[in-house]
């Protein structure tokens, strides 16, 4: 196994302290500090905290594809797969009420849309395997706000009650959508 190089390390801590304390409330420093080399040092691999962010975002968007690709190796039904998705809310909801979502706090910068592009485009090939061509575009963007709106309230409210909650009405939601492509084949 290959050692992290520094720049991996600088990326891996920028996007844990975005994540938590936001991108305008993270400094260098902090993310100097984080990965213990000096300021100097960190300006040797970043210049400005956005490359900081566009390697951060690169490093999601690769971590998100290869995730979404295990799934998709990993068989199962279309349906299965989007319980899967569904199921990151439950997976992530200790850090989902206390720091909000990961890609929600990205888009507090505008730089989310190749994120939710990515799940989009995702979610809308499911729907499209679970047999619902017609709406499938319409259905992935209606999960992804869904998603996002959960995590916006859990967070703002703290509540894992309204998650769980939440989260068994987008299973039953995706029953429905299932068994309605049953229904018309």
């Amino acid at each position: 196994m290959t050692e992290r190089t520094t720049r991996d390390q600088i990326v891996e801590a920028a996007d844990q302290l975005f994540y938590r304390q936001g991108f305008e409330h993270t400094s260098f420093s902090d993310i100097a500090g984080a990965v213990r080399i000096s300021r100097g040092n960190f300006y040797y691999y970043f210049r400005t905290k956005d490359e900081i962010l566009d390697a951060v975002i690169e490093q999601r968007l690769a971590d998100s594809r290869r995730m979404l690709e295990r799934w998709e190796n990993e068989g199962g039904t279309p349906k299965e797969r989007i319980r899967r998705f569904i199921d990151i809310l439950i997976a992530h909801r200790a850090d989902i009420k206390r720091y909000g979502c990961p890609l929600g706090t990205l888009n507090a910068q505008g730089e989310a849309k190749g994120l939710f592009s990515l799940f989009r485009g995702w979610l809308r090939r499911q729907f499209e395997q679970l047999g619902r061509k017609a709406d499938a575009d319409a259905l992935a963007l209606h999960l992804l706000s869904l998603s996002q709106g959960v995590a916006t309230l859990a967070n703002t409210f703290n509540d894992e009650k309204f998650i769980r909650r939440e989260v068994q009405a987008m299973y039953d939601w995706l029953d429905a959508c299932a068994e309605k492509s049953t229904r018309e084949e």
